[in-house]
């Protein structure tokens, strides 16, 4: 008679057996990529090797996706949602990331200011007064201004803001809603604009303005209720914020949580919950640039030296949510930055680094020349040359 107490027994031994080879296994997986991961973020050497041989993070200049223009074409260019956007001869050309012409829209301008936010584009005629305004691929709308267009910048959304001079006025400020219909304008007498925005929920319109009459330039930001203004725009100034006498605002931008952040020359400052507060110093520091045109992020790259000649870039990328910093090195100085929503260009002459907001490395560009103009989105890059773009898909 068999004994089936002994066959169970063997057989669990030989499950067993298996479970625990399986379960070492899968231990020694985890410990090594663990490890690699330690070293990677740890070890910079280490991480350029990966970066390049294993993650394919680097690309050359005669390996990318080219659109091909004609050497004197004088061309407006721009990146905006998906696309890069020729705009020559009233002829507004629309690229997909295959480098394929996708759409030509009839573009009445010829020296254009852009803006883009999510799906809209806007462009207008500087010192014009002519705009558009584009959603995804089709013109949406289109209108003109009586006075000449300084400035136009649209949300998410699809509002739009336009900074207009040389009327009776120092400034005006007209504001659109999605469907074209101009809301309400605010007039400024005595002071000039340096930059408007429009929060994420469509509540509030925000304009730093700057009066330089008298002996010290004074730096202001008006916050305007959109749905008061719509009703009685001479009564719907919601808060007036006073900037530090001499400090010179040049940039406002909104982001989530109605932050307002604010760069002025040598500082960015925050103003959440109706608390003015700085959230960089770039005083007694070697900063080179600085940008609030990110996703609830701000930006300050420092020059740091290394050696007699040799000098390296610190990019400190502050979280305006946490406020916590990620740091990032670039071993050579920035000849200038580019920023969009998560992403960071960084032009080092013939090469380029796309970072993003996390301080990582997205892409690195390697051209064969100096490279003068870049154009960014989210999830597109145009280098512009004399006779090409070059697309760099992120």
């Amino acid at each position: 008679m068999k004994d089936y107490w002994k066959e169970e027994e063997a057989s669990s031994k030989k499950i067993n057996k298996k479970k625990i080879i399986i379960g070492i296994s899968i231990g020694l997986i985890i410990i090594l990529i663990t490890t690699v991961i330690i070293v990677y973020q740890t070890n910079k050497q280490v991480r350029n090797w990966i970066d390049k041989n294993i993650l394919r993070k680097e690309v050359m200049q005669d390996k990318v996706t080219t659109i091909e223009m004609k050497e004197d074409q004088h061309s407006n260019i721009f990146a905006f949602n998906k696309y890069i956007g020729v705009l020559n001869k009233n002829q507004f050309e629309i690229y997909g990331n295959t480098g394929n012409k996708e759409k030509t829209l009839e573009i009445q301008i010829s020296n254009p200011i852009f803006n883009s936010e999510s799906r809209y584009l806007a462009i207008a005629e500087k010192k014009g007064k002519k705009f558009y305004i584009i959603t995804d691929k089709d013109i949406s709308w289109e209108a003109t201004t009586e006075g000449n267009i300084a400035q136009i910048h649209v949300n998410k959304n699809g509002y739009v803001a336009v900074v207009i001079t040389d009327t009776s006025y120092k400034t005006v400020v007209a504001m659109y809603n999605p469907e074209g219909k101009e809301i309400f304008k605010t007039y400024l007498s005595s002071t000039r604009t340096a930059d408007v925005a429009i929060s994420n929920d469509d509540k509030y319109l925000a304009v730093a303005e700057v009066d330089t009459s008298g002996t010290i330039i004074q730096s202001n930001i008006k916050v305007i209720s959109i749905e008061k203004a719509s009703n009685d725009p001479t009564n719907s100034i919601e808060h007036t914020y006073k900037g530090e006498q001499d400090k010179l605002i040049t940039n406002i931008k909104y982001q989530d949580k109605n932050k307002l952040i604010c760069m002025y020359t040598d500082s960015i400052h925050i103003i959440e919950n109706d608390q003015d507060t700085i959230l960089i110093n770039s005083e007694n520091k070697k900063t080179i640039f600085q940008s609030i045109e990110l996703t609830n992020h701000a930006i300050e790259i420092e020059e740091k030296s290394t050696g007699l000649f040799t000098a390296e870039s610190i990019v400190n990328i502050i979280n305006t949510e946490n406020r916590g910093i990620k740091e990032y090195t670039a071993d050579a100085v920035e000849k200038d930055i580019s920023t969009y929503g998560n992403m960071i260009a960084l032009n080092l002459g013939t090469e380029i680094e796309f970072i993003n907001t996390s301080g990582w490395l997205v892409k690195r560009y390697i051209a064969n020349q100096e490279i003068t103009n870049i154009v960014l989105s989210d999830s597109i890059a145009g280098i512009i040359y004399r006779d090409s773009i070059e697309i760099i898909n992120l």
